[in-house]
């Protein structure tokens, strides 16, 4: 599979991400890794970094925990990322990487989403300082359906 092109089009597909600086440096089936830069642009008032940015490499990760799932059918998909929550444990000082992984099976989705046109599904979010230090966690869930066919 094109670990490397779902990358780069992750990258590209949000303008605000790459306004963020998130960088994707993993992708592979129901797991994707994103670093979020420290740069004084996106600290807030305590010198931290921002509540809004944190969200942000979060929500990306799950995306391409999602989209490492489904890389081979992702143009026949249409992903919505439905709820998330994200719950902060420390102040997040310097770069951080955020982990999002699909638990369970992937397996399993995929034969639901054959099986009924549509999955919902979970990504779990660990953001991570240089430390290794959880700063935050973060839970997101996407609903996946297939694209009707254009006629």
């Amino acid at each position: 599979m094109d670990y490397e092109a779902i990358r780069g089009g992750l990258e590209l597909a949000i303008p605000y991400n790459m306004h963020v600086g998130l960088q994707i440096t993993e992708v592979r089936p129901g797991r994707a890794v994103v670093r979020l830069p420290d740069e004084a642009r996106l600290r807030n008032h305590v010198g931290s970094q921002h509540n809004s940015a944190l969200f942000s490499a979060g929500e990306l990760a799950s995306a391409g925990a999602f989209a490492g799932a489904f890389v081979d059918i992702i143009t026949e998909l249409r992903p919505l990322a439905i709820s998330a929550a994200i719950r902060y444990h420390e102040i997040a000082l310097g770069p951080i990487e955020a982990t999002g992984e699909i638990p369970g099976d992937v397996g399993v989705l995929r034969a639901q989403l054959d099986a009924d046109g549509q999955v919902q599904f979970p990504v779990e979010v660990a953001l991570v300082n240089g430390a290794g230090t959880t700063v935050a966690a973060m839970d997101v869930t996407w609903d996946v359906r297939r694209e009707a066919p254009a006629s």
